[in-house]
């Protein structure tokens, strides 16, 4: 990796606005004249694209947990490989909606996979590299389906598979996102999203700012 690249991955449950508050922040670095791309998972290239369809489809019992990390991680593997490490050796800052702490998050916390497993295949896809911050948006389970089921009304894309999942998997999910903040703080920042969109927005800039060094 070289120059001023910088690795920042979005994360929380469903509903918490991580897609518009990806494209705002990268919207803030053009006008900064910060050279950056913005991309996804499940996907972000074209063999992981094509997992995510098997991922984010279909009957919530359609993978028992483990086959579904896997999918996972291997959708990941590619996903590092094909755009995200040659964009950083370039110098870019990436902005990722999800990353490996989704994988824990979902899988681990909520669907029962264990934790060191997820963690040694992390080790065997990723090796050390880590991102260098992590934004996890934070809000009430009932709160974000009801936004991510509006939201679904005006995009039928059928990706709601894991939307349609227990209100009781949704809960361990986010416990587990802030675990994890918990147990990493100078990699991750929670960020309240229960305000309105310019309100979330301005505390990325600050996290991010604060975080990273840069003035946005």
């Amino acid at each position: 990796m070289t120059g001023t690249a910088r690795f920042v991955t979005f994360e929380g449950g469903e509903g918490a606005g991580k897609s518009t508050q990806i494209k705002r922040l990268g919207e803030r670095l053009a006008v900064t004249t910060i050279a950056h791309m913005t991309t996804r998972e499940p996907g972000g290239s074209p063999g992981a694209e094509a997992i995510r369809r098997l991922l984010v489809a279909g009957d919530t019992s359609r993978w028992e947990p483990l086959t579904e990390a896997l999918l996972m991680l291997a959708a990941r593997r590619d996903h590092w490989l094909s755009t995200i490490a040659p964009a950083l050796d370039r110098g870019k800052w990436v902005l990722s909606d999800r990353f490996h702490d989704s994988t824990v998050a979902y899988q681990g916390h909520g669907r029962g996979v264990p934790l060191d497993a997820l963690e040694s295949l992390r080790r065997l896809i990723l090796g050390d590299r880590r991102p260098d911050l992590t934004l996890i948006l934070d809000l009430p389970v009932a709160e974000g389906l009801e936004r991510a089921r509006a939201r679904m009304k005006g995009f039928a894309t059928g990706e709601d598979r894991f939307e349609r999942m227990d209100s009781g998997f949704h809960e361990r999910m986010r416990a587990g996102f802030l675990a994890i903040a918990r147990a990493e703080p100078t990699r991750c920042v929670v960020i309240d999203a229960r305000p309105d969109a310019d309100a979330v927005h301005a505390a990325i800039v600050a996290a991010v700012s604060a975080r990273l060094g840069v003035a946005l």
